[in-house]
């Protein structure tokens, strides 16, 4: 799955448009490589996505098309916050 869907379908970013943003400006890593919008992006990938000083971290544990609300919170596991 593409890296700007995934982090809009596990709602770690709630806009998909937003998620791309933040791919093209070099502030998203995917096994401490830069990310395009378009990375494929699997189970057990490590992302990292720098928030102004703060910095997330977590592993991907599912990739899902569609997911509920609560589902969503399943599709990874937060390693540093």
């Amino acid at each position: 799955m593409r890296l700007d869907k995934y982090l809009k379908n596990s709602r770690i970013i709630k806009r998909r448009t937003i998620a791309k943003e933040a791919s093209e400006n070099g502030r998203v890593k995917v096994n401490d490589k830069v990310a395009k919008p378009g990375t494929e992006v699997a189970e057990g990938d490590i992302i990292e996505i720098q928030f102004g000083d703060k910095l997330f971290k977590a592993e991907i544990t599912n990739v899902a098309e569609h997911v509920t609300k609560d589902g969503a919170k399943e599709m990874f596991r937060v390693i540093e916050d």
